[in-house]
């Protein structure tokens, strides 16, 4: 920078970056130092405990993640940003889960990629902080690089991490992203949040296959969200009858949160559902081609997952629906498929309507 700047500046920068993200639409931001020894100690326990399973990436970079000033040298502060991303009432959820022939996917999930549009929004916060600050240096993470983002939110104020290992906000639940701006401005840091779980062990006995095995410790290996969405393979077959319509991803443990009931229905339109996934049949889903798959998941998160491995994760909820003609036919009609690993599930799938 080319001075130095003095409290009171730092303390109306911080006052004006605030309101510079409300007013992009962010639901709130906060501010930390780059201090993370005790997620680098809870990461560094979790890995040696293998419950990352084949999710390689979360060892590959080792301390750097909790060690921001490695990652991008000269960082002594952390922007951390918040964007709500509601997209229909918790009932309609609920009811959506309850009946098994439609298929639930991940409310974060039924809308555009938020990747893209939430970087777009911290980019512009950073211009209009450069505005004010033009030779600091800035570097903004959405999810995309080696990111302790939720012990950061924690410390910068944003919420608390909670029983189910997700980040939760006394104002506005715990159904939002989260995105980063690295700095060396030495802004006024937040007070870190208090943690608000209490004796509530709600998550834990809503978790439909036990992936949280105690108060903030998640087997990811047994998670609905790792198991539909990470594993490459098959799914454990001692696991697919718990897994019922949930086809990407799994929000049973915020459902079951108490803080959500402040949760916030999302004002971005690009969030909303698209292309009715919030209200589709199994059976329709699984008869996607790989072109319509391609088409109806343009922009989408769900691309990632491939054809395959959502035919897949289709079949084992046709397994576990009810048995009717419509989903016996369904499964045949995928019984020769070229790939092993749709067969397999196919197969399985079908023993359970026998």
């Amino acid at each position: 920078m080319n001075r130095t700047l003095n409290h009171a500046e730092l303390e109306t920068l911080t006052r004006q970056i605030k309101a510079w993200g409300q007013a992009l639409g962010l639901g709130a931001v906060g501010i930390t130092d780059t201090a993370l020894t005790a997620a680098e100690a809870s990461l560094e326990s979790w890995l040696a405990k293998g419950f990352h399973g084949e999710m390689h990436y979360m060892a590959k970079h080792g301390i750097k993640r909790c060690r921001p000033s490695e990652l991008e040298p000269g960082t002594s502060r952390i922007i951390s940003v918040r964007l709500d991303y509601l997209p229909e009432s918790l009932t309609q959820s609920e009811q959506i889960l309850q009946d098994p022939q439609l298929a639930f996917i991940a409310r974060y999930a039924l809308g555009r990629d938020y990747h893209k549009l939430l970087r777009k929004r911290v980019q512009k916060l950073v211009e209009r902080i450069r505005t004010e600050v033009v030779d600091a240096n800035y570097r903004v993470f959405v999810d995309s690089a080696p990111v302790m983002e939720k012990p950061v939110a924690q410390k910068a104020g944003l919420g608390w991490i909670g029983k189910h290992t997700n980040l939760i906000a006394r104002e506005a639940g715990s159904w939002f992203f989260l995105g980063e701006i690295y700095t060396n401005i030495p802004l006024i840091c937040d007070q870190p949040a208090n943690n608000h779980c209490g004796d509530c062990e709600a998550c834990i006995r809503r978790c439909p296959t036990q992936a949280i095995i105690a108060p903030y410790q998640l087997d990811a290996r047994r998670c609905i969200s790792y198991l539909t969405i990470e594993l490459q393979g098959a799914i454990p077959e001692y696991l697919r009858p718990a897994m019922g319509n949930r086809i990407f991803g799994c929000d049973d443990c915020m459902l079951a949160c108490p803080w959500n009931r402040f949760a916030r229905l999302t004002r971005e339109h690009d969030f909303l559902p698209r292309r009715s996934l919030d209200s589709t049949t199994l059976v329709r889903l699984f008869d996607w081609d790989d072109a319509t798959f391609l088409k109806n998941t343009e922009g989408s998160a769900i691309r990632r997952l491939g054809h395959a491995r959502w035919l897949r994760n289709v079949a084992v909820a046709l397994g576990n629906a009810q048995t009717t003609t419509e989903v016996t036919d369904s499964l045949r009609s995928r019984m020769d498929h070229p790939s092993t690993l749709v067969r397999e599930h196919v197969r399985w799938a079908l023993e359970r309507h026998v």
